[in-house]
């Protein structure tokens, strides 16, 4: 391997030429995430970036007319024989620390590393203008990049964007967050030069209707739309109708949230006949006639996503059109009742992961329950939050839908150990049970050891009828079965007024599963932080939902099937 070079000590062969090095680059200006190999890649922990903060490291960047390789090593350079390529490929199997340690070793190394780089994000704050042709000279394969700052920080402005967009135009995916700068300027200039865009995500932005445009009419690649809170949108005023545009004919899927003129994008999505996925989170307005709109004649959607959204039985209604629709998640819309929702079922008759938050309004209930398990036999996950079935439409769902693998019921307080019976007597290919807030005593958690055969996981929160000798009886009799059982360690620390429920007022909604999929990957080796996650996972994000299907999900891959 190659070897860095020391000084010499008083007395010795004077010491090889000094490598001519370009600008420093301090890092906490500079956090590149790993382009690694399928399912692993890395980023910084936010510890370590915290202690950068306080005391900055630096990269230095080469300047390559000057490069003066050292002919003295400490030992042989069996790395000297590979191609590029393998070396790059090589780095993709190490953390970003290694990484960087790596690329100071020699010339060769850190241009290597640099170029075997596919995924960067940066701070963009202002202070980094000055370095970013350093940055994109080194790292010149950049495709997928991300570009954040936050709120108490000046971000970069148009003319920083239109620099980044000339010096990589690879880009293939951009994730713009807090960049308070930007305007439809930068944008137009963006879409222009990276006409190669398959994916982009902005928040927090002050550009508006006029720079998506630009976006969706030059960039022809263009498969995932993700807009929020994008400050330019958030006049309530009539918007600028946005789209459709040369994207519209590759348009897959499009998510919307908190904007108060959302319903401008409906001829993005009339145009986007290959649109497969639509999600509105938080959205202002009434929803029914965009639905109405949009999914007339749109057959190709396959998954979409309403939450804390003004939208009635007409807009479900609508979404019943949809007769390929797969995934459906009713989140928080308290105007949607059993009638809405036996439409859908008597439609959609493919759908495989449905998720209910009642909100505890108690307007969905066994109806539209039973006219899912009788219409909707491919059901393979239902998720129940604040909703009161009985044992009429659990039997229903545990005897119809005979797919059906995963199964949360949280904050029920008509669940209890007769309807716990009734899933363990007929739910057979059962795998995940997540079962929280509910009436459940002891005996029902013992049916559990002699049905659903194919049972690995059983959660058990907030459930006080439920003792800690109960499950060990369970795991006693089942020893491959896992069973998490907290009755009451994290009832002292939840503030909401329930978990499946209303939040307090005033506080922001934690971000279902399916949101925190947009995250660039996960944060290193740091157990800690795992941990905490673990234990308080409602605090760092992630609600009811996150806890019955997170980590289940993972585990098993992205898997549309979930097999």
């Amino acid at each position: 391997m190659g070897q860095s070079h020391s000084s010499s000590s008083a007395g010795a062969s004077p010491a090889p030429p000094a490598i001519p090095m370009g600008p420093v680059v301090p890092t906490s200006l500079l956090a590149p995430a790993m382009s690694s190999a399928p399912g692993m890649y890395l980023r910084e922990s936010n510890s370590s970036l915290r202690s950068t903060a306080r005391s900055p490291l630096y990269i230095s960047m080469p300047e390559t007319d000057d490069c003066v390789e050292s002919s003295e090593v400490d030992g042989p350079d069996y790395t000297s024989d590979l191609p590029d390529d393998m070396l790059g490929c090589i780095f993709q199997f190490l953390t970003t620390g290694d990484r960087k340690r790596c690329s100071l070793v020699c010339q060769r190394w850190l241009q290597v590393e640099g170029r075997s780089r596919h995924r960067l994000s940066l701070n963009a704050q202002s202070e980094i203008i000055p370095l970013i042709p350093c940055i994109f000279f080194r790292f010149d394969s950049v495709s997928k990049l991300a570009l954040k700052c936050d709120r108490r920080s000046i971000s970069i402005s148009d003319d920083a964007l239109i620099l980044i967009s000339n010096l990589s135009k690879n880009l293939t995916r951009l994730k713009l967050r807090g960049c308070r700068e930007l305007t439809d300027v930068g944008m137009a200039a963006l879409a222009k030069n990276c006409k190669g865009l398959k994916k982009l995500s902005c928040g927090s932005c002050t550009f508006g209707t006029k720079g998506i445009n630009a976006v969706l009419d030059h960039c022809s690649a263009l498969e995932e739309l993700s807009v929020k809170r994008l400050r330019g949108m958030n006049d309530r005023g009539v918007a600028e109708p946005i789209g459709p545009g040369v994207a519209a004919s590759s348009l897959k899927s499009l998510c919307l949230k908190e904007l108060y003129n959302g319903q401008c994008f409906e001829r993005l999505v009339v145009a986007s006949k290959k649109l497969r996925t639509l999600k509105l989170f938080g959205c202002f307005g009434d929803w029914d006639r965009f639905l109405e709109t949009v999914t007339d004649g749109n057959s190709n959607l396959v998954e979409i996503h309403l939450e804390r959204l003004q939208v009635t039985d007409m807009g479900l209604s609508a979404i019943s059109k949809c007769l390929n629709l797969e995934i459906l998640h009713i989140l928080r819309t308290p105007e949607c009742t059993n009638l809405g929702l036996v439409s859908v079922a008597g439609n959609c008759k493919l759908l495989r992961k449905l998720h209910i938050d009642g909100w505890r309004t108690n307007r969905i209930g066994d109806e539209g329950l039973i006219a899912v398990a009788k219409q909707c036999t491919n059901l393979q996950e239902l998720v129940l939050i604040g909703v009161n079935p009985t044992s009429s439409s659990i039997t229903a769902v545990a005897s119809n839908c005979q797919k059906l693998e995963r199964l949360a019921l949280c904050g029920s307080q008509t669940i209890g150990d007769k309807e716990i019976s009734s899933i363990a007597a007929k739910c057979t290919a059962l795998r995940k049970l997540c079962i929280k807030g509910c009436p459940i005593s002891d005996h029902g958690m013992e049916t559990l050891a002699w049905g659903c055969p194919n049972l690995v996981k059983v959660k058990v929160k907030k459930c006080p009828g439920v003792t800690c000798e109960a499950v060990d009886s369970l795991r006693a009799r089942r020893e491959a079965l896992i069973v998490n059982l907290d009755a009451v360690a994290v009832e002292t620390l939840d503030a909401s007024t329930s978990d499946g429920g209303a939040q307090e007022d005033g506080q922001e909604p934690p971000p279902m599963v399916s949101q925190v999929t947009v995250v660039d990957g996960p944060s290193g080796s740091n157990g800690l932080s795992a941990l905490f996650k673990s234990k308080f996972g409602h605090f760092a994000g992630r609600n009811l939902v996150a806890c019955a299907f997170g980590r289940w999900s993972n585990s098993r891959g992205s898997s549309a099937d979930g097999k």
